[in-house]
């Protein structure tokens, strides 16, 4: 279920219906200013929302005053054991406090805390991680983990509403992806406060990336979550925002910059696509708008299956071609597919976001298609026309798709399966 409540972190809303906040944590040492705030400018850049600096020391409150003076973007101090550290770190105008409750050293510091953030309006965010359950659940935990998360968060819940004090989102984080997955759909049926996802420990940059792409996809996709932090084994802390954002345009919850579509590629490749990707792929973080590349491997599925996207290329051993929305531009020789796709794009963006095209050269580049595509493929366009030609024979009725498709002419000639 999806949150009911909003608190600001800082300027940034989160739940209650906001966009999805990016989160990440400063790798550094915070009370290296110079290295923290390098940081957090690239973060910002990279397209955090938030960020997060750890604050275990007497000489990272100090530098915490600097640094939520001049991050670009809000300020979540990190706390743990050490409730002392809290109050000073919202003294010092951090926009949030992480807090554990379970480790803070009890209700009366935890009490002490809640105050502070009530008189200066700062929001916390409360929760627990798999490793650090409170000691009266740790049997619960090797029986059923899930509930043990749940209880934990419930009790820290039921203790801010007895201290009144709802300013605040929830975490509960786990190593393990089901585990993630169910606790938080757990969770979010018994309250309504903002929920903070993330797999603790995911891992390196590959595997951590895609535990957290399965574990925070599959809740986001459910409506469940409203800000997230990628948590990956790396010092470069901009890494975790890109997979962030990467899972939030995969669901079409938020836009940031342009999406790139590619082929599999597959034993029709005729070029060097992998090296081509690649490069597209950096040279379209210079573009802020949310545009759609394609790059295809091959003309065989001509470029029905990019009909979508707003520019493209197909290739071939010794020329390729230029697409937009499904329509051909241009054909180009292989090694200039490359620059030629981001002259286009340029072009687009220099007459105002229209497509400028040249009618000669569209041509050459329709013959071009179709002297490369294979006939005898089924393409999901083939595919469409004949079944409307079945239709029409039919009479549209109930028997319209009878006529089905010849076999002979099917690459899956025996193991076609019939629309019903």
């Amino acid at each position: 279920m999806a949150s009911t409540r909003q608190i600001h972190v800082g300027p940034v809303p989160v739940g209650g219906g906001a966009p999805v906040a990016v989160q990440t944590m400063t790798k550094t040492e915070t009370a290296n200013l110079t290295a923290t705030m390098d940081q957090i400018r690239t973060v910002a850049e990279a397209g955090a929302d938030i960020v997060r600096v750890a604050v275990p020391r007497e000489q990272d409150v100090e530098a915490l005053k600097t640094i939520v003076r001049e991050s670009p973007i809000p300020v979540i101090a990190d706390i743990h054991f050490n409730h002392t550290l809290a109050l000073k770190a919202m003294d010092a105008g951090a926009h949030c406090v992480r807090l554990n409750p379970g480790n803070i050293g009890g209700t009366d510091k935890v009490a002490e805390v809640v105050a502070k953030a009530k008189e200066l309006g700062t929001p916390m965010r409360i929760g627990v991680n798999s490793g650090s359950l409170p000691k009266h659940l740790r049997d619960l935990e090797f029986t059923n983990p899930v509930e043990a998360l749940v209880t934990a968060a419930g009790e820290f819940v039921e203790l801010m509403e007895r201290l009144d004090f709802t300013n605040f989102k929830v975490s509960m984080k786990s190593t393990s992806v089901p585990n993630t997955i169910a606790s938080n759909r757990l969770l979010s049926e018994r309250i309504g406060y903002p929920l903070h996802l993330g797999v603790t420990e995911a891992g390196t940059k590959w595997s951590g990336s895609l535990k957290s792409a399965v574990g925070l996809g599959t809740l986001l996709a459910d409506g469940i979550g409203d800000t997230i932090r990628i948590s990956l084994s790396t010092f470069h802390a901009e890494e975790e925002v890109k997979v962030a954002w990467e899972i939030l345009k995969a669901l079409k919850l938020r836009e940031r910059g342009p999406v790139l579509i590619a082929c599999p590629t597959c034993g029709r490749l005729q070029f060097d696509m992998d090296s081509v990707v690649v490069e597209i792929e950096e040279r379209l973080r210079a573009y802020e708008d949310p545009i759609e590349v394609s790059v295809l491997g091959c003309a065989v599925n001509g470029i029905g299956e990019a009909r979508h996207a707003d520019f493209g290329i197909t290739g071939a051993k010794d020329a390729g071609m230029i697409f937009s929305k499904g329509e051909p531009l241009k054909k180009v020789p292989t090694d200039r597919l490359v620059d030629e796709l981001f002259a286009e794009i340029d072009r687009f963006y220099a007459a105002g976001k229209r497509v400028v095209r040249d009618e000669g050269a569209a041509a050459e580049a329709a013959r071009w298609l179709a002297a490369n595509e294979d006939d005898s493929q089924m393409t999901p366009e083939r595919l469409a026309a004949l079944e409307e030609a079945a239709n029409e024979q039919a009479g549209g009725g109930d028997d319209a798709l009878a006529p089905l498709l010849d076999e002979s002419v099917s690459p899956v000639a025996g193991r076609r399966f019939s629309r019903t």
